[in-house]
């Protein structure tokens, strides 16, 4: 079978698709490996990396007569159309807002897998790119937000004073919010984390975290993920947290619905009301 990663091409994307660990384990498959040249520079991952693990790089477009595609964004419609019939992509394809990729993809033939939206089952374990990645977005968040922030994370006491804690709220206690939740706390800030999840409370405070309680209806959907809300239920969601917001020094939003757009938790009334230096980070 023949394996092939493209260069990433959305403008900011730093990762790769394949790295040469799991390309000798393929190789040692029998499936040849293509690497279009470049492709793992952005990840540290130079040519003669994946070369020395068995793959072959190539100059340009590797799609053309590939079986099997890796990539980290989605296709581009065009990409897509060069692939053969009846070959493979594997992306976090975005389902939601990648339309344009999927009905190419209906058009070509090509089936496409999205890692999303493979199930949270223990047989798919190994298949959860989602999560590793969720855990990383999480940990970077709170690093972005501890480096912008003009407040210190910990409580400092010196001879000249003492400076109280950064006071940090995540919204969103899952994979991300509870790796975010994590890593500020360690840093020594104040934390408070709310989810529609219930369930996600005892997680909340086992990090060490207050979890903000809004006493509303629980949004629980199958597979521990959060469900869609209605509209009206959004407003008074709203209105509920602003208070916890406007007291915040740093905000950390890590919501999401799988198979839908993010939710819209945050309004830019709600951030007006937080102080002046306060930091956003919204995944």
């Amino acid at each position: 079978m023949r394996i092939s990663v493209p260069k990433e091409i959305k403008p900011g994307e730093k990762r790769v698709a394949l790295v040469p660990d799991i390309i000798s384990k393929l190789t040692k498959l029998g499936h040849e490996v293509f690497i279009e040249s470049g492709a793992g520079v952005a990840a540290e991952y130079s040519d003669a990396q994946f070369l020395a693990a068995g793959a072959q790089i190539k100059q340009g477009d590797v799609l053309a007569n590939s079986d099997v595609v890796l990539s980290v964004q989605p296709l581009t419609p065009n990409q897509i159309k060069s692939l053969k019939k009846g070959s493979l992509t594997i992306s976090f394809l975005s389902p939601t807002t990648s339309t344009d990729s999927i009905d190419a993809a209906v058009g070509a033939s090509v089936t496409a897998l999205s890692l999303e939206l493979v199930p949270r089952i223990s047989r798919a374990q190994s298949m959860d790119a989602l999560t590793s990645q969720a855990l990383c977005a999480g940990y970077k968040a709170a690093l972005v937000a501890a480096e912008l922030s003009p407040k210190f994370f910990p409580l400092l006491m010196t001879a000249a004073g003492t400076v109280t804690p950064a006071k940090v709220v995540v919204l969103g206690a899952g994979v991300a919010g509870l790796q975010a939740i994590a890593t500020v706390k360690r840093l020594g800030a104040v934390v408070s984390a709310y989810d529609v999840r219930p369930s996600s409370a005892d997680e909340v405070k086992s990090m060490g975290a207050k979890f903000i309680s809004l006493e509303l209806e629980a949004l629980e959907g199958a597979g521990g993920y959060a469900r869609e809300m209605t509209e009206e239920r959004a407003n008074k969601q709203r209105e509920l947290l602003t208070p916890y917001i406007a007291a915040a020094d740093v905000l950390i939003t890590t919501a999401a619905v799988p198979g839908r757009t993010a939710p819209r938790l945050v309004t830019a009334a709600m951030v007006s009301h937080m102080a002046p230096g306060s930091v956003v980070v919204d995944l």
